[in-house]
């Protein structure tokens, strides 16, 4: 039960509802209202037009377009028009003063951030980006050319307003928080990066999101072997350290200039590599059961290419068709997105997830 505090403290405008948000309106609205009516009605009793021409002569009036009059006033009418005009000039002057004051209380910053609130609610599918540093910008804009959902999760106020700058969702909160996780998706998300510039930070993030969705994809950034073994510990997927990748990377350029060549062109193309884990339920992998490659057929029904299969620790590449397939086998694939999804349908209840390594 919440104490008595909880439940007078006032709540910040971003959790209350609209009706709530809208109330510092109605005096503004209310008073146009009486105005309009009061005019309609005042050109009512002293010219005795209809309330169609009522109406169209108080806009008009209040408006200040500037069309003519429907039809030539009298004494009275004028009288009527001019308390138009002064009706109208305080309504501007309310509304002004309500507007001035509403910004000066975080307002509309807040109705922002409720808006903000409700396309959170709506995200699925998304990748959590906490942290954007330079690894978070990198990852951040991949995605974006991937045409990925991307929230970043940021409390770095600048950070904040780089990422918004390049059209990201941003979160601005403290990603190694439950509560923030949480709001951020952490239930319906695809994944979840951690690239915060500390180790614990990160530590953080991983132990929290891994406590709340065991079985989420958990990608980290690592500075040192020790950070990347305690973070695997902690239930990361994949634990990565910037300068052991670099590394790789430019001693793999020096030996194998080609090979890097190729996956540069591969993510300038529109294929694809992804990871299609085989389900470990009998029943569902009964169609493929001790069915050879060369049976199956795969790459000639779909136009897909197996590039790997990973059976456990071991990893067979570049698979001979006499090869068969197991439940829970790894199989590594390239095509493009029509013949991926093609190869997913062939595969069908057998196939148990997915998960895009590169394109």
């Amino acid at each position: 039960m919440k104490s008595w505090w909880h439940q007078l403290r006032p709540r910040p405008l971003a959790s209350l509802p609209l009706r709530v948000l809208a109330k510092p309106w109605l005096g503004p609205i209310l008073a146009l209202a009486v105005v309009i009516f009061a005019g309609a009605l005042g050109y009512r009793l002293t010219e005795g037009w209809d309330w169609g021409d009522c109406l169209w002569m108080v806009l008009i009036t209040i408006s200040t377009i500037g069309y003519g009059e429907v039809e030539p006033l009298s004494q009275a009418g004028r009288l009527v028009t001019v308390l138009i005009i002064a009706g109208g000039v305080v309504v501007v002057q309310l509304t002004i003063q309500r507007a001035l004051r509403l910004t000066e209380s975080g307002y509309f910053r807040q109705l922002r951030e409720l808006r903000f609130r409700r396309v959170l609610r709506r995200m699925r599918d998304h990748v959590i980006v906490c942290g954007y540093g330079r690894i978070g910008q990198e990852i951040a804009s991949k995605l974006q050319l991937e045409q990925v959902p991307v929230l970043v999760v940021e409390i770095d106020p600048a950070n904040k307003q780089a990422a918004e700058e390049q059209g990201l969702n941003v979160l601005q909160a403290d990603a190694t928080l439950d509560e923030t996780l949480l709001e951020a998706g952490l239930d319906h998300c695809r994944s979840l990066v951690a690239a915060l510039p500390s180790n614990a930070a990160n530590l953080y993030v991983v132990l929290s999101a891994k406590s709340m969705r065991p079985h989420c994809r958990l990608i980290s950034r690592a500075d040192s072997e020790e950070a990347a073994v305690k973070l695997k510990l902690a239930g990361a997927s994949v634990v990565v350290s910037p300068y052991v990748a670099a590394g790789r990377t430019m001693a793999a350029t020096a030996l194998r200039p080609l090979a890097v060549d190729f996956m540069d062109l591969l993510a300038g193309s529109e294929y694809e590599i992804e990871e299609f884990q085989l389900s470990q339920d009998p029943l569902k992998f009964s169609k493929l059961s001790q069915r050879s490659l060369a049976k199956l057929q795969l790459g000639r029904r779909s136009g897909a290419m197996v590039l790997a299969i990973r059976d456990g620790e071991s990893l067979m590449a570049n698979p001979s068709g006499e090869v068969e397939l197991a439940p829970g086998q790894l199989l590594v694939v390239l095509g493009s997105k029509a013949q991926l999804i093609r190869l997913r349908e062939l595969l069908g209840e057998a196939l148990d997830t997915i998960e895009r390594m590169a394109s």
